[in-house]
């Protein structure tokens, strides 16, 4: 057989929380052991240190003026907008050394539009995502909560205009690497180029240090507490923020909700488990609707692996470009994401098949963070950064390769060939200190999570609730990765009414699929 494509941006994409499963392994019981003793002895060091710091450094006032450098939703340019404001915020790159080098956060923000309570900051997910960008777009989905609050994002440490992680020029190399001896060259070259690059600011991106950060926001908004909304990737910050900052916690919301207190091998699972049922779920949906796939749902199934299989040996050229077999992946899992995005499956598939991959391909780019113009935001390679930072793992190719074995087994679609563990050649060794959730002591915290969640699934709302000590769970039955915005009237008032007043909704609430 001819040498295959694989998915080398798996092992960059799919170890990530908004992604999907990647390859992965477990780590020793006696090094994860001793690794939690020194991290949690210098976490709470480090954050004594952060808190009075943040008394005296955290009120600096930031200079709001104009955003520029927007991009928007057609990935181009966007024009000024007078309702967003943008500015920065100076933190230390280093919290042990606060004195030390420090970095500009990048912020934006959306003034209230009425009677003001105070500020709600938003973590869009990721890890690696652009809050700068994302709330230029989504605002107007917000539009309730911003009646009452500054709506604020930011770009966390290491993400595009706050000391963006960048590995090297030529992405799209990364994305059309092949596996075995090719993939481990092309890996080891990317990781020299994260080292070259960004190798001063690669120690410090993990979550611990982003949730540091997060309360020098509130302070410099003039906040005596963080109220908060996070998605995805964003819960798991929050969290981290109440478990260090819990005297500091306002009203909290955690939408698609993630537990990192699990092992590579566990997320890879679990993920694998959830979009295989959201798969599943399109089918049905396809076929009840008249289906360009197939006349059922195993013909559906057989028709997307069969794709997706092929392009190891035969992908597809789309242009100037080509639609790799890792690109394929990440075209079909895109829109599993959303409901309201599933007839762009089916439709993106139907075409790749008759041999037009570019709707597939375009779906892709969204999940990479392509622009219009060629060139790629840093989500992959802050991705990559935050994921490795935030585990002392390195799972072995063999490791690897046993769990790719559980994902073929679940969802053939997800499953690579032979893929360099993600974070085997990482020049930063990671710890564990973002898995550890207890925020005891914080004002009570909303959890959200749906039932038909693909990246998120449902049974991480359930445990991160129970981890947080102070969480209210609220279950919304229908599909999708994110559930304030899946168009559930239901949803969207409880989450409202308690960041507007405070009052949660009663004890194990459940909201209907809309």
């Amino acid at each position: 057989m001819g040498m295959k494509k694989t998915a080398l941006v798996s092992a960059l994409c799919l170890t990530a929380l908004a992604g999907c499963a990647g390859p992965t392994g477990a780590a020793t019981g006696s090094t994860t052991a001793k690794t939690d003793a020194r991290t949690t002895a210098r976490t709470n060091a480090a954050t004594g240190a952060a808190g009075t710091a943040g008394a005296a450094l955290g009120s600096a006032a930031i200079a709001w003026k104009t955003c520029t450098g927007l991009t928007g939703p057609d990935g181009k340019p966007a024009a000024p907008d007078p309702t967003l404001q943008c500015g920065t915020l100076a933190v230390p790159l280093d919290y042990s050394r606060p004195g030390g080098r420090r970095i500009d956060l990048a912020l934006i923000r959306v003034k209230a539009t009425g009677d003001r309570l105070g500020s709600l900051v938003f973590n869009f997910g990721g890890p690696g995502g652009s809050g700068v960008d994302t709330l230029a777009m989504a605002a107007r989905a917000f539009a309730a909560l911003g009646t009452r609050y500054d709506l604020v994002s930011f770009d966390p440490r290491g993400v595009e205009r706050s000391a963006g992680v960048r590995c090297g020029g030529d992405v799209e190399a990364i994305l059309n690497a092949t596996d075995g001896a090719g993939g481990d060259k092309a890996v080891r070259r990317f990781v020299a180029a994260c080292r070259k690059d960004s190798g001063k600011v690669l120690p410090h991106v993990g979550t611990v240090d982003a949730a540091r950060d997060m309360d020098r926001i509130r302070a410099a908004l003039g906040d005596a507490k963080l109220n908060y909304f996070g998605l995805s990737y964003g819960t798991q910050l929050g969290a981290v923020y109440a478990t260090h900052f819990p005297k500091n916690t306002g009203r909290i919301v955690l939408d698609a909700a993630y537990d990192p207190s699990g092992t590579f091998a566990d997320r890879a699972v679990i993920q694998a488990t959830g979009f295989a049922t959201s798969f599943a779920a399109f089918a049905e949906d396809c076929v009840a609707k008249g289906c360009d796939l197939g006349q059922d749902p195993a013909a559906v199934k057989k028709t997307v692996e069969t794709f997706v299989d092929g392009l190891r040996d035969k992908p597809l050229k789309v242009g100037k470009r080509t639609l790799t077999h890792a690109l394929g992946q990440l075209g079909v899992i895109t829109p599993l994401y959303a409901k309201a995005t599933w007839p762009a499956l089916e439709q993106a598939v139907a075409a790749a098949v008759k041999g037009d991959g570019a709707m597939l391909l375009a779906l892709a780019d969204t999940y990479t963070g392509r622009r219009a113009d060629g060139t790629y935001a840093t989500m992959l390679t802050s991705m990559q950064a935050i994921t490795c930072a935030d585990t002392s793992e390195r799972p072995t190719p063999a490791q690897a390769a046993a769990i790719n074995r559980k994902i073929k087994k679940i969802f053939p679609v997800l499953a690579t060939n032979g893929t360099v563990p993600p974070c085997a050649h990482w020049p930063v060794p990671g710890d564990n200190a973002a898995k550890r959730i207890d925020a005891t002591g914080s004002a009570p915290i909303m959890v959200v999570g749906a039932k038909g969640d693909p990246a998120t699934p449902y049974r991480w709302a359930v445990s991160l609730t129970a981890r947080l000590r102070t969480g209210s769970l609220l279950t919304y039955e229908g599909e999708g990765h994110g559930a304030y915005l899946s168009g559930s009237a239901c949803v969207a008032q409880h989450v409202n009414t308690y960041l507007l007043t405070g009052k949660l909704p009663p004890r194990d609430t459940s909201c209907p699929a809309a």
